[in-house]
């Protein structure tokens, strides 16, 4: 009889269903075959070469058909030749313009989903990937949504509740305008709103008077922005008056918070997955320090600036917190963390994956968009292959692994991270959109990328300014430092975008990066006093200044031209 089997010669029979056989194989519910991504750009072309990968190489599933993937897809998207719709097996066009009329519609998503009998919706990140209305609506139609569900996601997505449940789970908090605060969920999913107004600031009055109790310099938040939006950080009483009014304005409606500002900080993260059975797994973490404006642009991990046992604290710690709430799927608690003193303190929990999370899979091998697919199906975290591997056990052996107190396989391997954008460094870092002749990256052990458009493609007005991700890995920080420069370097990205591609590799090349004594304000330190400049090659400088002049030449005759033809339009009339 025809089959598969894996490493292990474990059989999936051709007369069967493979990926049922699996999943009951694996303790598994229920088999989700065919999902609708409700997303584009990065996150879509990621989550189907990772599911995809995961079912051919490591479940032994099949080379094809086991999973389906249904994409929505723009006039935008599909002019600009996105990879993630050649990926697609299907797609479906959404209408154009902003991620309010597509990839952020519940409605619509919800829509697609029904009328291409999907079994499972994946958002992604961003778009509607953290709106709770999307798994409640899913659920009202018998369809599965990857990640948590509506009520918890919904308490998360609120920066003070999230701090409240981070001090009622016992984990560590910076002072702030909810200080002592604990609560229980309501039967309803939500933090008693007693409790919860105490956190926040209506007035400036209350902010100063919370700032000078928390200390100078300060952090003030809108709970629901994100992205750089909602958020001031203020020296003195003057400032603070300024940028409470703006933060209220950038994000009306939005409850208001206070920090006080963790000075020398680095941004370290915990990778959390949650299962159907109460069980929390935590794969290691990453170090995101390297920020510009709050926005990440290099991640690695493991994040080696933390003793072990400190960062062992700090899984336990987002353990506790994602358990006591009941949390399913892929999440990420973030921390700031004191290299000084060694102490860390809660900063949020994002619902959803995170942009730089195969920093995680290449140092622990769990690849995570297939473990949101397993956990959506119903099998346990521990019976899961890659994550029994990680812990050092057998794939395919039943015994039981209590996450809380048994330890994983410490990682062998450090992977630092580069996002690719179609941003101007010459200009602010403003992003740029047009056409995309030619990308030129090979992958190799060492250095894997991937990217959301390739040869012949577009940016558009309303895509997201990132479109690559590089992923070097060496035996050693310095190691994965140098094989990530040698990428950057060999990477060509030819077209009318601009790119920070050399700006990147001169970050790396700085005494503190090396000595990885950076913290969340360094890049910004840097671009405020103009630390770092590009270097170009002289022969790059004299071709690129040849092509300029030739081309103002052209444009000269044209204009000379245009006025002779127009002069000689003239005198024929007069003839005339």
């Amino acid at each position: 009889m025809r089959g598969s089997a894996n490493a292990e010669g474990r059989m999936w029979l051709g007369g069967q269903d493979p990926l049922k056989s699996y999943v009951n194989a694996c303790g598994g519910k229920q088999a989700v075959r065919r999902i609708l991504v409700a997303s584009n750009g990065m996150a879509a072309a990621k989550v189907m070469m990772s599911m995809r990968q995961w079912a051919h190489m490591e479940a032994n599933l099949g080379s094809s058909g086991i999973l389906e993937f249904v994409a929505m897809a723009t006039k935008d998207d599909l002019d600009a030749n996105a990879e993630f719709i050649r990926l697609a097996d299907k797609h479906v066009e959404v209408p154009p313009g902003k991620n309010v009329n597509n990839y952020a519609n519940v409605d619509l998503i919800c829509k697609i989903a029904q009328a291409q009998k999907v079994d499972a919706v994946w958002p992604g990140w961003g778009h509607a990937s953290e709106n709770p209305k999307l798994p409640a609506k899913l659920k009202d139609l018998g369809i599965h949504f990857i990640g948590p569900t509506s009520p918890v996601m919904s308490v998360l997505g609120d920066k003070i509740a999230a701090g409240i449940l981070a001090q009622t789970a016992g984990v560590p908090s910076i002072p702030w305008s909810g200080d002592g605060l604990t609560a229980e969920l309501t039967a309803e999913g939500t933090i008693p709103e007693e409790t919860f107004k105490k956190a926040c600031l209506t007035s400036v009055q209350q902010a100063v008077a919370c700032a000078e109790r928390i200390g100078f310099p300060v952090m003030l938040k809108a709970s629901e922005g994100g992205g750089g939006k909602g958020i001031r950080m203020s020296q003195d009483k003057e400032e603070l008056e300024q940028h409470f009014v703006q933060v209220r304005s950038e994000v009306p409606g939005s409850p208001v918070f206070m920090m006080q500002l963790c000075t020398g900080a680095r941004h370290i993260e915990v990778q959390i997955v949650g299962d159907q059975h109460g069980q929390v797994v935590a794969l290691s973490g990453r170090d995101c320090s390297t920020q510009r404006r709050f926005q990440k642009i290099f991640e690695e991990g493991p994040p080696v600036i933390v003793p072990k046992a400190t960062f062992k604290e700090m899984e336990r710690a987002a353990q506790r917190l994602t358990a006591s709430i009941g949390y399913i799927g892929a999440g990420t608690i973030e921390y700031l963390y004191n290299a000084t003193t060694n102490q860390f303190y809660f900063l949020e929990l994002n619902p959803r994956l995170q942009v730089e999370h195969p920093v995680t899979e290449a140092i622990t091998g769990v690849n995570l968009p297939a473990t949101q697919l397993q956990v959506a199906m119903g099998i346990p975290l521990d019976r899961m292959p890659q994550v029994r591997s990680f812990y050092g056990k057998s794939s395919w052996d039943t015994s039981k692994i209590d996450f809380m107190k048994d330890d994983y396989v410490y990682p062998k391997v450090h992977c630092i991270a580069s996002r690719i954008t179609a941003e101007n460094p010459d200009d602010s870092f403003k992003p740029t959109s047009g056409k995309i002749d030619r990308i030129k990256f090979q992958s190799s052990v060492a250095c894997w990328g991937y990217f959301s458009v390739w040869t012949h493609a577009a940016i558009h007005e309303f895509a997201d300014s990132q479109f690559g991700h590089l992923f070097a890995r060496g035996g050693d920080r310095e190691e994965a430092r140098k094989t990530l420069v040698l990428a950057l370097k060999n990477l060509e990205v030819v077209g009318e975008i601009r790119t920070p591609i050399e700006y990147l590799v001169e970050l790396l090349g700085t005494k503190a990066f090396r000595l990885n004594t950076i913290d969340t304000s360094w890049l910004d330190g840097l671009l405020r006093e103009r630390a770092v400049k590009v270097k170009y090659e002289k022969l790059d400088v004299v071709f690129y200044a040849a092509v300029l002049r030739a081309v103002r030449q052209f444009e000269a005759r044209d204009v000379d031209f245009a006025e002779a033809i127009a002069k000689r339009r003239q005198e024929h009339k007069r003839e005339r």
